[in-house]
């Protein structure tokens, strides 16, 4: 499984394992992978903890940082938003609405004492919000920084380079990809609508061949729709250099899935997901649930701009994810996991050659 994305992260398989959870990154890097932390929703505080937890458990096996940088959110004029700006920009009307269905649905309110402005805070998606972030993982050995929504802005793209960092991008269209790549990036990642999380209308089997062809020499990885070793073969001859994959890790023993979200999960087909504005203001894959199925109602209001849609989400939310849903129907280490993506790869490989 060697590749040049191997060779330029200094893996063994180039298996990229997007996760929010630290101890995934950690035991999917630990197995020969590439464990990529979302930190999206991090403080700097948090940040640091757990780069400095992942760096004492690869014991000097490369990682990467994965941020949303997007070009257009709510409050881009303003440099972001905090809690007072959020407040002021909910729509009464979006707040009654998110109100009653929480009402309908028997939840409960918060306890005294709880933090009632908790659901305000918000994805740093900001300059003002993820630049501190930026400067907690340059601060460490990350080997890769990656932006899930969003071109690299420039300033990123020379820090990183001086930083001997490799930079990738997501891209759910040709388009996206030419421009990631006129932008510097290093590694481009096509994300076909499979996918859990934001994503868009193109899928994978069409979506990487296309890209590959656009961007060539650039390096491509696949992603949507990838849990296992025939869908990784796939995507090599796609012309793929390697894959990213999300969903699939969130039924591992190390994942910090809430166990009800988890349950759903391990019994979902691939019928039951849903691509919906409903938890961020901006399309993402997701299970269908309650929730998604009260935003598509005729007199449900608009859904909000990035990052206001989700503060009123959080309560009634599941949890993004793709697909391949229906595939994740037992719990395993993630270290088995990547083992068996390895494995049943090496089948196919053997498989083709016997037919050549």
């Amino acid at each position: 499984m060697q590749t040049r994305v191997s060779e330029m992260l200094g893996v063994e398989f180039p298996i990229l394992a997007f996760s929010h959870c630290r101890d995934v990154v950690a035991a999917v890097t630990n197995a020969g992978g590439f464990g990529v932390l979302g930190a999206v929703a991090h403080s700097p505080e948090r940040l640091e903890i757990d780069l400095a937890w992942i760096e004492d458990q690869t014991k000097g096996r490369p990682y990467g940082v994965d941020l949303l940088l997007p070009a257009k959110y709510a409050g881009a004029d303003e440099g972001g938003l905090d809690r007072e700006s959020v407040r002021a920009l909910l729509p009464p009307e979006q707040q009654e609405f998110v109100d009653d269905i929480l009402r309908r649905y028997d939840v409960p309110p918060l306890a005294d004492g709880a933090d009632h402005e908790s659901h305000l805070d918000l994805m740093r998606v900001s300059p003002k919000g993820y630049e501190p972030l930026l400067d907690v993982s340059f601060a460490h050995r990350i080997r890769l920084i990656a932006s899930a929504l969003g071109p690299p802005p420039p300033q990123l793209i020379e820090r990183a380079h001086d930083h001997d960092v490799v930079v990738a991008a997501l891209a759910g269209t040709v388009t996206h990809a030419e421009r990631h790549q006129a932008a510097g990036v290093d590694l481009i990642i096509a994300q076909g609508t499979e996918a859990g999380g934001h994503t868009g209308e193109i899928a994978t089997m069409v979506l990487v061949p296309d890209v590959v062809d656009a961007v060539a020499p650039t390096p491509v990885l696949a992603a949507g729709g990838i849990a296992s070793g025939r869908q990784i073969a796939a995507a090599m001859a796609l012309g793929a250099e390697g894959v990213w994959c999300g969903s699939v890790w969130l039924t591992t023993e190390e994942a910090e899935t809430q166990p009800a979200v988890k349950q759903k999960f391990l019994t979902a087909t691939d019928k039951d997901t849903v691509r919906s504005r409903s938890l961020t203001g901006k399309p993402a894959r997701m299970l269908r649930t309650a929730w998604t199925d009260e935003w598509e109602r005729p007199d449900a209001p608009s859904t909000l701009a990035m990052p206001l849609q989700g503060a009123g989400a959080n309560q009634l939310a599941n949890y993004f994810v793709g697909q391949v849903v229906g595939r994740m129907n037992a719990v395993k280490p993630a270290r088995q996991v990547v083992f068996d993506m390895v494995s049943e790869y090496a089948d196919v490989v053997e498989r083709f050659a016997a037919q050549a």
